[in-house]
């Protein structure tokens, strides 16, 4: 089966309706219900990048965001990159910094025919999840934000990990973005599944765009220094 429709089946087949999640927590997933043009968006995507049956190196984010994947269904993916980058029209206006950075990284790569085809953007944990603050807005909420979260989490993010893994053809090697809690997570995660043999952190985008800006093309070169055929191969 080639890797587009694997990947379409993956995101369709999501579901944490069996999850008792905090209360104030809400889980962020644009694939549930989706319109038939966010479907339209995303069989366009992975069928123009994954359509073939080669493993892919896998990195992995922390997990979907309002601004990005949360509305658009690609990770670190939004309309404007999906627009002006990957030539494919989406029905709303987003922008999201995070995306910014990837898609600078994609293109010093050599452009995202040339990066989709080495590589997988998935996250630790597939869907988002939003949160309630003490203002009652409702605000992006990490898996690790809240430890009854990640705990309720937990039996989730380990069935869909083994999935992603599956879906790349088993890479020995991981890489994965945020260097604090998203790869401590993992990393003690991977002790008891035994998935990677490497888990290389990466500093996140958001952290990158937010606090060292200025260094964005010093970052961009740590990127490529890992996104290597190499450590695909382990």
């Amino acid at each position: 089966m080639k890797l587009s429709k694997q990947i379409l089946q993956f995101y369709n087949n999501l579901d944490t309706q069996q999850i008792r999640l905090p209360s104030s927590v809400e889980v962020l997933n644009p694939y549930f219900n989706s319109s038939k043009e966010l479907q339209t968006v995303l069989n366009s995507f992975y069928q123009k990048y994954y359509d073939d049956q080669n493993p892919r190196g896998l990195i992995l984010g922390i997990n979907p965001g309002r601004l990005g994947a949360g509305i658009t269904g690609i990770p670190f993916t939004d309309s404007f990159q999906l627009e002006s980058v990957c030539n494919i029209n989406f029905p709303m206006e987003t922008r999201e910094i995070s995306a910014t950075f990837v898609y600078d990284v994609i293109n010093a790569y050599g452009g995202p025919a040339t990066f989709y085809q080495d590589w997988f953007i998935g996250a630790v944990s597939p869907l988002g999840y939003i949160h309630k603050n003490e203002k009652g807005n409702w605000v992006n909420w990490n898996y690790y934000d809240q430890i009854e979260l990640q705990q309720a989490v937990l039996p989730f993010i380990t069935d869909q990990l083994k999935k992603q893994v599956k879906i790349c053809g088993e890479p020995k090697n991981v890489i994965v973005l945020g260097t604090g809690k998203n790869y401590q997570f993992l990393k003690n995660l991977n002790k008891d599944l035994g998935l990677f043999k490497e888990i290389i952190p990466l500093e996140h985008p958001r952290y990158i765009m937010q606090y060292k800006r200025r260094d964005k093309e010093k970052y961009i070169a740590k990127y490529l220094q890992f996104l290597s055929p190499d450590f695909i191969a382990g």
